[in-house]
């Protein structure tokens, strides 16, 4: 029973990679870490990927695809600073990972959970956040203890030292973590590369670190050439370099 269950989880793991390495999905993604499209546009490839993942695939990891979706869907509102928006969207998202649970345990939808908790604590009233923050690293553990690979839990564990305020945050932990994954036995897609390497940036740039700042940057700008926070997180460095 124990070696049947082991190998379920493996299927199982490998469904929602595969999901997420579809054509529909990922030319929906990219566009959004691109930060280069309009919400018409946005819409067609949303449609797209949602009509897709309900013809390919069914019970919890098509709840976790619907939910991958909403959270796209809701970045792309938040980028336009159409928070209201988002937050339907991310709620919507958390909706469908929960259900997606509700047909079995996965780490999938708990990471999901967790990623969609950290966007509206970007964007909530400090009350909610203070209320609901720690969901995040909740969520994340949760995810960690099914798939110890799930690349997006340990990002959000990690990313927290990086990006973290003052006593908040710890750049030097953060930059061990963010490396660690890259080095580990962790799955990445290209999304989660242009993460890893943002945070490294981002952490060695608080750190004064600027030449290996902007070597991360550059590789994370390899990925998404448009993405607006990158270019301006590049720039910044640039001019702590004096170029």
């Amino acid at each position: 029973m124990k070696q049947i269950l082991i190998t379920f989880l493996i299927l199982s793991s490998g469904y929602y990679v595969y999901a997420q390495t579809q054509s529909w999905f990922t030319d929906f993604r990219d566009a959004v870490f691109g930060q280069n499209i309009s919400i018409a546009e946005a819409q067609v490839l949303f449609n797209t990927a949602d009509r897709q993942a309900r013809e390919t695939l069914n019970g919890s990891a098509l709840y976790v695809m619907l939910s991958r979706n909403e959270y796209l869907m809701g970045r792309v509102y938040q980028d336009l600073e159409m928070n209201n928006e988002a937050v339907a969207r991310f709620e919507n998202g958390i909706s469908l990972a929960e259900r997606s649970l509700a047909e079995g345990e996965n780490a999938e939808a708990f990471q999901m959970i967790a990623s969609l908790v950290g966007q509206l604590c970007m964007i909530k009233p400090t009350a909610w956040v203070m209320a609901n923050g720690l969901r995040v690293e909740r969520n994340a553990r949760r995810a960690l203890q099914i798939d110890s690979r799930n690349a997006a839990a340990l990002y959000l564990l990690a990313a927290r030292w990086a990006f973290g305020p003052g006593l908040f945050g710890n750049p030097r932990r953060g930059i061990t973590e963010l490396e660690a994954i890259l080095n580990g036995p962790a799955v990445l897609q290209k999304n989660d590369y242009f993460n890893v390497y943002s945070a490294l940036a981002f952490a060695n740039n608080r750190l004064n670190r600027h030449q290996g700042a902007l070597s991360w940057i550059q590789r994370a700008l390899a990925l998404y050439p448009t993405n607006r926070f990158a270019l301006d997180l590049q720039s910044e460095i640039q001019q702590s370099l004096g170029r």
